[in-house]
């Protein structure tokens, strides 16, 4: 690859357009992101491919790995183009048929399409190549920042160049906007960090470019570590040009040569589309020195993170880029005015870089046009849990709980009854059915009792158990906290010791109290987020929920039958009918009585291992 100066970029893109995605070709689109290559995605883009060889039809197909479509809970998926055919959970032995039946023989394969719950085959999408399927999981949906995920090879740089606009942005930032435009168009956007702050990203870039100094840095924040959430690795692994271009934006409105991407070690799959993606812009000369012969010089480097989930905080994540143990500093000093090495820096995370691009693009009003008016354009969200269909969720600014879950998520498995849900990762609270029709927006959830965060949401059902997952989220906290101090360092382990007293049967009404005012204690003396947040679960269950931590208190009972401790397993004496499996798989024999008469269980000797609850043929085992 040579470097391109300004006008090679526009003939590239040029060429590039005129056979992107060229008619009398099918591509066959499949998904290359970490579930669905998890899930044999990896065989089936090898299967395509191989297949289309022997069936002899190699020139007129071009099979191409993408990012995530988003959705996780039907992958892996497979689109073909020109029809917009939308297969899901396809396996790879499907590969034969989609070769001979769709690009041979002109068919679509219906069983491999998206069924209702009626069974009704969802018909193919439009002509556009990104349009999707007219399925619920995506009618709501407005793809911004997943504009390209499920859309490009996010290995190849040509793709990004020749749709979409990539790089133009960029282009018009090194020869045409001045940093005041740019600043402007942020500022008219009403865009926020995504990664829970919410700190609007004009004012942060601009305190930044106003600072004098003649190093500056930027850093983009992907060391997304909330449970269940994995929007920013998802973005990177689809379209990491799109974060590319943003930093190299900012490196040149706030007169930084320097950029950083701090990202986790455990994501592989991100880290090597990353390089791959920076390595070719480096070489086309769109990173590096004198970028498109503009004069200005601007690289990236990549620092790979240990899975520390407090360096998710913007001060302990400049420490560890600096070499340091990850461990959050008081502020003031802002980053803005002494960051990286007591340098001014910017950071965002991987979200709110990608929104940018497509911002300058269509103009900052476009993205003002969508949301509320405390928070504009879209949110991703990570939407997992006891939902039909999990996945990764963009949606405007001010759509409910309601929408996401019921009308995007399909409602909860199994016909259970929705309990609640949890926004916000480990730091955010968990909001019950009242709170479903509240417009969500960084306001809204957070005068609820939960947070934004980066954007994980989890969905809970009547099985769930909600001291329990206070706990499982404080036990989180206390492995996480890195104990610089006193609040977050015994505040956690304070409130880890109540709720595990509580679930194990051992609990007073007045722990509801030390949990309130440890929690209160907490959020207001913590040094960084992770302790000023910890106590969220907590809190927000024992407002919403008390009921069922005074059933654990004094009734010695957890309605989920989650609270190992609280359980007992009995046998019902009118349906035993003696067969004698549940002694023959009991661990620790526990349970006595001759064949074809009634059993017993020891419950001094239960270990509350489910085992023979799990396997009675008669539902003669009940948990009590």
């Amino acid at each position: 690859m040579a470097k391109l100066t300004r006008d090679g970029l526009h003939q590239l893109r040029e060429a590039q357009s005129a056979v992107f995605r060229k008619p009398g070709c099918h591509y066959i689109m499949t998904c290359g992101g970490t579930a669905c290559q998890s899930n044999k995605g990896v065989e089936i883009y090898e299967g395509l491919i191989e297949e289309a060889k022997k069936q002899g039809v190699s020139d007129k197909v071009q099979v191409i790995k993408t990012g995530c479509f988003g959705f996780c809970e039907k992958g892996p998926i497979v689109k073909v183009l020109p029809e917009n055919s939308f297969y899901v959970e396809v396996k790879p032995e499907d590969a034969k048929d989609i070769i001979a039946e769709q690009i041979i023989g002109g068919k679509e394969l219906t069983r491999l399409m998206y069924k209702d719950a009626e069974g009704k085959v969802a018909a193919t999408s439009g002509s556009a190549l990104a349009d999707l399927p007219p399925i619920g999981f995506y009618q709501k949906q407005v793809r911004v920042v997943l504009r390209n995920c499920g859309v490009l090879n996010p290995e190849d740089i040509h793709e990004y160049i020749a749709h979409g606009d990539g790089y133009r942005s960029l282009e018009k930032a090194l020869f045409e906007w001045q940093p005041e435009y740019i600043i402007g168009e942020l500022k008219t956007s009403g865009l926020r960090g995504r990664g829970g702050a919410g700190f609007p990203t004009w004012m942060k870039w601009d305190t930044t470019r106003k600072v004098q100094n003649d190093v500056k840095y930027v850093v983009c924040n992907a060391d997304e570590g909330d449970p269940g959430a994995y929007m920013d690795r998802s973005t990177i692994e689809g379209d990491p040009h799109s974060v590319i271009e943003a930093m190299a934006i900012c490196g040149k409105t706030i007169g930084s040569n320097q950029g950083f991407v701090y990202i986790r070690a455990e994501y592989p799959l991100a880290v090597y589309r990353l390089e791959i993606a920076l390595k070719q812009a480096k070489e086309y000369g769109l990173l590096g020195k004198d970028i498109l012969g503009s004069g200005f010089d601007f690289d990236i480097e990549i620092r790979l993170g240990a899975g520390a989930f407090v360096c998710g905080e913007e001060t302990a994540l400049m420490r560890s880029v600096e070499g340091q143990r990850g461990m959050p500093t008081p502020k003031p000093p802002f980053p803005a005015f002494s960051g990286l090495w007591g340098k001014p820096t910017v950071i965002n995370n991987v979200e709110t870089y990608a929104n940018i691009p497509a911002i300058l693009t269509k103009g900052g009003a476009w993205f003002a046009s969508m949301g509320t008016e405390d928070s504009k354009g879209t949110k991703v969200f990570a939407l997992t849990g006891k939902v039909q269909n999990s996945g990764l969720v963009e949606v405007p600014m001010g759509t409910t709980l309601r929408e996401i879950i019921f009308d995007i998520g399909g409602g909860i498995k199994n016909g259970k009854k929705f309990k609640g849900v949890q926004t916000g990762g480990p730091s955010g609270g968990i909001l019950t059915e009242a709170a479903l029709d509240t417009p969500i927006d960084f306001k809204q959830l957070t005068l609820m009792g939960s947070m934004m965060g980066s954007g994980g949401m989890i969905v809970m059902d009547e099985d769930d158990c909600v001291v329990d997952v206070a706990r499982f989220y404080m036990d989180f906290c206390v492995d996480e906290s890195c104990g610089k101090c006193s609040p977050c360092r015994i505040g956690t382990s304070q409130i880890l010791a109540i709720l595990n007293k509580i679930t194990s049967g051992n609990g007073e009404e007045a722990d509801l109290d030390k949990l309130e005012a440890i929690g209160k204690a907490m959020t207001k003396a913590s040094l960084c987020a992770l302790g000023s947040t910890a106590a969220n679960p907590t809190l927000s269950t024992v407002k919403n929920f008390r009921d069922e931590y005074l059933e654990h208190i004094h009734d010695k009972k957890c309605r989920a039958g989650k609270c190992k401790k609280l359980l007992r397993y009995e046998i019902i004496a009118d349906k035993c009918k003696g067969c004698t499996l549940c002694a023959k798989r009991c661990p620790v024999n526990c349970i006595t009585g001759e064949a074809r008469k009634v059993h017993a269980i020891d419950q001094s000797k239960c270990i509350k291992c489910g085992e023979c609850f799990r396997n009675c043929k008669f539902g003669a085992i009940v948990k009590a």
